[in-house]
């Protein structure tokens, strides 16, 4: 079934979804959007403050892209290490125009986790910045990988740029279709990887219509006006970062302003404020950090303040509107999908859910044992990806069968389309043969003590399947409090995890979400140190 799109009722000025505007390489792209908004506008502002217009990006795009070809062929994947910033967006561009396929590599991710995505992309060559390993303090990274690929640095290849590189960047200004790679749409358009939150990071292989085309789709769904600044702290290799934090502005014509981390709160409030942003794209985790570091009215000029990648908790949202009377709309999306399938909008905003789903997209839900009311999302749509690659099958683009993608993912849809996520299929554990949502569990710890960060995990339990323990950064958190505030809330004490573990943090991955993996050895070694007293 298709859930209609509400937004045009909502009062908003959307444009009207059409797919066909997806029928394109990403890079020719971005040459027509600069020819409908204008060569000199400011498209971006980097961390720096440094502006780049459209004619800037183009034409850097190109010169570097020439002289990145050199020892690499087309449809080979190149990768990138940058942090969010202009480097990290021409550095795309530059791969993509001359027919490479960029692969975004996630940096925090250490080497054995790199090298893995090496393997599985078959990726010869990275692309990265000697200012940004230094100020990343990535040189033990690079010197672990080196023997496994060649690291090229931006500043090298700008310093050595030849006669002919820069020929065809000003060849390329006036006549692009004469310069740069042409491939189909449906072809690769860029490798991400999964967060590997609960398993290991999958290639994900994206087309330049999968790409365009949730361009398109969030267009359709949200207002964007010609005045509205986005700010972008969320990092190019995730999907959110990538899709809607750099590509999206510069299609649609709005100024984007980069932020290379969204680990600075204080920071980013400040430069929210001080380049008037109307648009926020965030993480429940960062998003929170920024509302305690604001004083009133730091956060004024914002209109909309976007959530993804992880629950948006009430706690969250209820600080937002007490200090700076923002509501937060909360989306869902996932790296298959390009990423973005549903979200709420203004004047159809329905908390505890993350909105409707995207035009031009179908799902099913297939029913999941012991969850009733809701079921297992599967997804189809011009934005669902080209397919994985495996680290069993390196280089091999595996497509989802017919087209549709199984999210993994618990969801119940209401009367009016609203989605809900009740949780992933392996968030849930079996008690005593009952299933229970890990994700109510770390809810009823978050409402009851809020000023914290929470994760829950099932672990194995010989006499009951599995057990519930929850990591948490309150030092005075109890198993008793939980109980009773389980009673005094109708919460079944199954609910209730049968033991807390204290942290000083909750483990997390770079794109902001909990690390769970990390979060189940902070439990088992608990367990160990328990029994071994």
């Amino acid at each position: 079934m298709t859930v209609a799109n509400i937004a045009a009722a909502s009062g908003e000025d959307v444009v009207p979804f059409d797919v066909t505007r997806a029928h394109k390489p990403v890079f020719l792209a971005l040459v027509e959007a600069r020819a409908r908004y204008g060569r000199a506008r400011p498209a971006i502002v980097d961390g720096d403050e440094r502006v780049l217009t459209y004619d800037e990006i183009i034409r850097a795009s190109l010169a570097l892209g020439h002289a990145l070809k050199k020892g690499t062929r087309p449809g080979e994947s190149v990768g990138v290490m940058l942090p969010t910033g202009a480097g990290a967006v021409v550095a795309f561009f530059a791969i993509s125009a001359y027919g490479r396929v960029p692969a975004m590599l996630n940096f925090t991710a250490g080497a054995a986790g790199i090298r893995a995505a090496l393997r599985t992309a078959q990726i010869k060559r990275i692309v990265t910045a000697h200012k940004f390993i230094e100020l990343a303090k990535l040189q033990p990274l690079v010197d672990a990988l080196k023997d496994d690929v060649q690291f090229v640095y931006l500043e090298d290849v700008r310093e050595k740029l030849s006669p002919l590189d820069k020929a065809f960047a000003i060849a390329g200004q006036f006549l692009p279709r004469l310069v740069v790679a042409q491939p189909a749409h449906d072809t690769p358009a860029v490798i991400l990887f999964t967060s590997g939150t609960e398993g290991d990071p999958k290639g994900v292989a994206l087309s330049h219509r999968n790409l365009l085309a949730n361009v398109e789709q969030v267009r359709a769904h949200i207002a964007i006006y010609p005045t509205d600044v986005l700010f972008n702290p969320l990092p190019t290799f995730h999907c959110f970062g990538l899709t809607v934090g750099a590509l999206m502005p510069l299609y649609l014509g709005i100024k984007a302003v980069f932020h290379p981390t969204p680990l600075q709160p204080h920071e980013i409030v400040r430069r929210i404020k001080a380049t008037g942003a109307t648009i926020l794209l965030s993480t429940d985790t960062f998003i929170s950090q920024y509302a305690r570091a604001g004083e009133q009215g730091d956060l004024n000029s914002l209109r909309l303040a976007v959530c993804g990648a992880e629950r948006l908790r009430d706690e969250t949202r209820q600080l937002f509107r007490r200090k700076y009377s923002i509501e937060l709309l909360e989306g869902y999306g996932v790296t298959e999908a390009s990423p973005v399938v549903a979200a709420n909008q203004p004047g159809a905003n329905r908390p505890g859910t993350v909105g409707h789903i995207m035009h031009g997209m179908d799902y099913r839900l297939d029913p999941v044992e012991g969850i009733p009311n809701a079921g297992r999302l599967v997804i189809r749509g011009p934005n669902v990806m080209l397919g994985y690659i495996k680290a069993d099958n390196p280089g091999v683009i595996v497509p989802p069968a017919d087209g549709w993608y199984d999210t993994g993912d618990v969801v119940s849809v209401d009367q009016d389309g609203f989605i809900s996520i009740k949780g992933r299929l392996k968030r849930f554990a079996k008690i005593g043969g009952e299933t229970v949502s890990l994700a109510v569990v770390e809810n009823c710890a978050s409402a009851l003590w809020p000023d914290h960060c929470h994760a829950a995990v099932a672990v194995p339990n010989g006499r009951k399947g599995e057990q519930i323990v929850l990591v948490t950064t309150n030092p005075e958190a109890s198993r008793h409090d939980l109980i009773g505030w389980a009673h005094n809330h109708g919460v079944p004490e199954l609910a209730v995890p049968r033991r807390i573990v204290h942290a000083d943090a909750i483990p997390v991955l770079g794109t902001g979400k909990t690390n769970y993996k990390e979060v189940e050895l902070l439990a088992r070694e608990d367990a160990r140190a328990a029994q071994a007293v």
